[in-house]
């Protein structure tokens, strides 16, 4: 590894535009983050995928060997990616560095720990939650009804014990028993403000408009009411700033926020992407999970916001997912050709989805190792004929040099003129039609169903003024429908919405979208 001021000067920055964490991290000072709302000179390159298997396609390898092999063709590259959370880390999926030739480093810092920003974001979370139950204690102004609280607690790990919980037990000291609940860190509305904001004032503003409950008149309860605004801000006053690290072969990596794809808008902080593209004529980024989740959000809900907009975008396509997306037509031995086939079609949708948005996209096929030579030539073949610009990667095994068709490929695409900015919906719909959009466009669905709570809530949502921002839908990553065994599921399903909550720091309404919901309405 390289020395981080080494890294730094790559991207023009200086030992004063620096704050170290030793001699291979750093963050980056104020004085050296470019004004928000400029808009850079590099070219942005967005990386997706197809539904992915449970134990994942290699999209962040797939990212830094991108990086790597545009500086291999002598290009100024930069990586802007999520931070890990400990959650999956120590659970079946592992860490989130890559693998490989292709990891950020050091990966092992990076994995666990970092510079501290996710336990900034679940500190300045738990401060909220603990200033909120203090006023319901001592019947605060606010006259807050306990029993319409819905700001959770969070923390960095997988804890099942803890998802639904009674708080408040123990006696009068200690607060009013009221039933609450943990999240994930990843998916605290903080992160999502973090990595939404472009400053430390708009960080603060976004902050002040958290909705955390309701008082007894029904009227909305915020941080800024609970004057908690200030507190919040202090403690992410260096989480805000990106972490500069290094890839296996020295490219710049700015990895910095980690918002989940599955509950939360699944993209790296618009800070770290802006300044990247301000310091690098190309700037590899990713989007959580498919791009059914990911790449929808960065769209709709990140670009949409800071007026990034990228250049080219990358799906990355395995053999195995194409796989369990082709499903057995029988009993019996399973031709592997005509398998994979079948699960082009599972490719041509999300192709579409690219094109909703104005694009055509390079498909880069990860290459595993058990890969046959037969199901690497026939997904090939199958993107060809359809006249996709298709790229074997083995950076896994070969570093950037493994990427190098790839790059070649994604040089072209960018080098065409940048499509013009296309949302799905525009912000004056309904909830329920901008739901309807991304369900039929991006899922397949024929339609959506909406139990009676969802019903509710998008009514109150929409009487208090809420019902203009975008959408944020929250469902499983592994199907396009909101079954999580749902693989071999095509077009026309119902997607069952069961709740929709607001985050009006992070600007978006969150709609959960699951298989478990209660007897729905269609919409």
């Amino acid at each position: 590894m390289r020395a981080i001021q080494q890294v730094a000067e790559e991207l023009g920055l200086g030992r004063e535009d620096l704050m170290l964490f030793g001699d291979r991290m750093a963050k980056i000072r104020r004085q050296a983050l470019p004004v928000p709302g400029e808009e850079p000179a590099g070219r942005i390159i967005l990386v997706s995928a197809i539904n992915p298997t449970r134990a994942g396609e290699g999209k962040t390898t797939v990212s830094i060997g991108l990086a790597q092999g545009l500086r291999r063709l002598r290009h100024s590259a930069c990586l802007a990616l999520r931070e890990p959370s400990l959650g999956p880390i120590f659970g079946m999926k592992g860490g989130g560095t890559g693998g490989g030739r292709c990891r950020l480093e050091p990966s092992t810092r990076i994995n666990m720990h970092f510079t501290g920003d996710i336990h900034a974001v679940g500190a300045a979370h738990n401060l909220l939650a603990a200033l909120l139950d203090n006023a319901v204690h001592f019947r605060s102004g606010l006259d807050l009804e306990h029993r319409q609280v819905f700001w959770r607690r969070v923390l960095d790990v997988n804890d099942r014990a803890l998802r639904q919980v009674v708080t408040g037990l123990g006696g009068r000291a200690n607060g009013v028993p009221r039933e609450a609940s943990f999240d994930i860190t990843a998916a605290s509305e903080v992160m999502a403000i973090l990595c939404l904001a472009e400053d430390t004032a708009d960080l603060k503003r976004r902050l002040g408009h958290i909705l955390v409950g309701f008082d007894r008149g029904g009227e909305p309860v915020t941080a800024a009411k609970l004057r908690a605004t200030g507190a919040m801000a202090a403690l992410l006053q260096d989480a805000i700033l990106p972490n500069l690290v290094q890839s296996s072969e020295g490219a710049p990596a700015l990895v910095h926020g980690g918002p989940f794809g599955n509950i939360a808008h699944g993209c790296n902080s618009v800070i770290a992407t802006r300044s990247a593209a301000a310091r690098a004529d190309y700037v590899v980024t990713e989007a959580g999970f498919g791009f059914d989740l990911g790449a929808e959000k960065f769209f709709d809900i990140k670009c949409r916001g800071s007026g990034l907009w990228p250049s080219a975008v990358v799906l990355v396509v395995t053999v195995r997912a194409l796989r369990l997306h082709g499903c057995p037509a029988g009993e019996g031995q399973e031709d592997e050709v005509e398998q994979i086939g079948r699960g082009m079609r599972h490719l041509d949708h999300h192709v579409r989805s690219v094109r909703a948005f104005g694009f055509e996209p390079v498909i880069a096929i990860n290459r595993f190792d058990g890969d046959s030579k037969a199901a690497l030539a026939a997904v090939e073949q199958g993107c060809r004929e359809r006249g996709l610009s298709v790229a074997r990667c083995d950076a896994y095994r070969e570093g950037g040099e493994g990427a190098r068709s790839l790059a070649e490929a994604v040089i072209e695409a960018a080098a065409r003129p940048r499509p013009p900015v296309r949302y799905l919906y525009p912000l004056e719909a309904t909830p329920r039609e901008k739901i309807g959009a991304v369900a039929r466009t991006i899922y397949g669905a024929a339609g959506v169903g909406f139990s009676r709570q969802a019903r509710r809530e998008l009514e109150r949502i929409e009487s208090l003024g809420y019902g203009g921002l975008p959408i944020c839908i929250a469902k499983t990553h592994l199907s396009l429908s909101g079954d999580p065994d749902g693989a071999c599921a095509q077009d026309g399903f119902e997607l069952p919405v069961e709740s929709v909550r607001v985050a009006a720091g992070a600007g978006y309404l969150l709609a959960f979208a699951n298989r478990h919901g209660e007897r729905s309405e269609g919409g």
